[in-house]
C-alpha cells in the first residue's frame, strides 16, 4: 500500500506539469479553434530561460535565497515565453486566420522545428543539468513526499483557480469567451479580438513557462528535445479532459500522470506511452468530447 500511495504522489507530481501545460493548449484551442503545436516547445523554451537565469544568478549572486531564486527564475521564463508566443501569434498565425484549416496547423508544427532547433544550435544538444534546489523531504512511514511536490501541486492547485477567475469572472474572460462564441459578432460588440487573442497567446505561455520551471526543478536537467514528448502529452491531457475545458485539462493531466506513474510501477516502463494513449482511446470512444468538454454546436 505505501508503494501505492508513493506512486500517486508522483502521478500527481508529474500530471499537474501536464496540467499546465495542457491548460495553454486548451485556451488557444477554445478561442481560435486551433492547435498551437508549438506550444510544447515553449514550455521548453520555459525551462532553458529558467536554467540561465539560475546560471547567471549562482554565478554573480552566490548567497541569493532559494526561494527569492525560484521567483527570479519563474518571472523570467513567463517574460521570455510571453514575448515568444506573442510574435509567433503576431507574425505566423494571425496572417493565416482566414485561411483554409490546415494553413496554421502547418505553420504551428513548422514553429515548432523553429524553436527546437533555435534552442539546439543555442544552447548544444546535450542535457544541461543542474543541483538540486529544493532538498526538502518529509517521511510518513515508508511514503516519501519531498517539499518540491508540494510545491508542484500547489502551483498548479493555485494557478488553476487564478486562470479559471480570469476567464468566468472578469471583463477580458468575458471578451475571450464572446470571441470563442462568435469572432464577427464579438467585434462588432467592440470587442478587441486580435487583442483578446494575443493576450490569450501570453497567458498559456506564461503557464508553459511556470511548467518548464518546475520541470526543471523537480528532474534538474533540461534539453533541447524536451518540448516534443511532454508536449503531445499535455495535449492528449487536453482532449482527454475535455479540450476547451481549464479544469479539463488539469484533470487530464492528472490522470495521465497516474497512469504513466503507475503502469510503469506495476508493469514495463518501456510501454508507459503506449498505455497512455491507448487509454485515452478508449475514453473517446466511448465519450468523443472528453470527460469534462461540452458538444459543439453547430452554428447555422
Amino acid at each position: 500500500m505505501e508503494y501505492f500511495i508513493q506512486q500517486l504522489l508522483n502521478g500527481l507530481t508529474l500530471g499537474s506539469i501536464y496540467g499546465l501545460v495542457a491548460i495553454g493548449y486548451t485556451m488557444v484551442y477554445g478561442i481560435i479553434g486551433m492547435i498551437n503545436f508549438a506550444h510544447g516547445d515553449i514550455f521548453m523554451l520555459g525551462g532553458f530561460a529558467a536554467l540561465i537565469v539560475f546560471l547567471i544568478l549562482t554565478t554573480f549572486l552566490a548567497g541569493i535565497p532559494v526561494a527569492l531564486a525560484l521567483l527570479v527564475m519563474l518571472i523570467v521564463a513567463m517574460l521570455v515565453t510571453s514575448l515568444w508566443n506573442w510574435t509567433i501569434e503576431r507574425v505566423a498565425y494571425r496572417p493565416l486566420r482566414g485561411s483554409f484549416r490546415l494553413a496554421p496547423l502547418i505553420t504551428a508544427i513548422g514553429m515548432s522545428i523553429v524553436l527546437s532547433n533555435f534552442i539546439q544550435v543555442t544552447q548544444g544538444p546535450r542535457n544541461k543539468p543542474i543541483p538540486p534546489l529544493v532538498n526538502d523531504v518529509y517521511h510518513f512511514g515508508d511514503v516519501t513526499i519531498s517539499l518540491k511536490q508540494i510545491l508542484i501541486v500547489l502551483v498548479t492547485s493555485v494557478l488553476l483557480f487564478v486562470f479559471w477567475y480570469i476567464v468566468n469572472k472578469t471583463p477580458l474572460g468575458r471578451a475571450q469567451r464572446a470571441t470563442e462564441q462568435d469572432r464577427k459578432m464579438a467585434a462588432l460588440l467592440g470587442v478587441d479580438v486580435d487583442r483578446t487573442i494575443s493576450i490569450t497567446f501570453i497567458m498559456g505561455a506564461a503557464l508553459a513557462a511556470v511548467a518548464g520551471s518546475m520541470y526543471l526543478m523537480y528532474y534538474g536537467v533540461a534539453s533541447f528535445a524536451d518540448g516534443f514528448i511532454p508536449g503531445v502529452k499535455a495535449f492528449t491531457a487536453a482532449v482527454l479532459g475535455g479540450i476547451g475545458s481549464l479544469p479539463g485539462a488539469v484533470l487530464g493531466g492528472l490522470l495521465i500522470g497516474l497512469i504513466e506513474s503507475l503502469w510503469s510501477a506495476y508493469f514495463s516502463i518501456a510501454y508507459k506511452d503506449v498505455a497512455t494513449f491507448a487509454i485515452l482511446a478508449f475514453v473517446l470512444i466511448f465519450k468523443p468530447t472528453g470527460i469534462l468538454g461540452r458538444p459543439e454546436v453547430e452554428k447555422v
